[in-house]
């Protein structure tokens, strides 16, 4: 079975770490973790904490498939939007 997280953001990588963290310390017996990211074209540091989660993924080996994508959006439902089809 796969668990899909969608997160989606714009300007909160305080909060966007935070999520990170806590999705990747879930520990989640037998099932595939997708974290997908929808970032709305950040200005702040959001997509260099992306970044480093995505490096910190492939460091540790942890079981975690990481999809995202940084760019402008329409607003809150079309990023959800973005992340169900991605």
């Amino acid at each position: 079975m796969k668990l899909s997280i969608i997160t989606i953001n714009y300007n909160n990588a305080a909060g966007l770490q935070k999520t990170m963290q806590s999705v990747a310390s879930q520990q989640l017996c037998n099932l595939e973790v997708e974290h997908i990211i929808v970032d709305g074209n950040s200005t702040d540091e959001s997509v260099a904490i992306i970044k480093d989660y995505a490096r910190d993924i492939e460091e540790k080996s942890l079981h975690l498939a990481l999809k995202w994508i940084s760019e402008p959006d329409n607003g809150i439902y079309n990023a959800m939007n973005k992340g169900i089809r991605m």
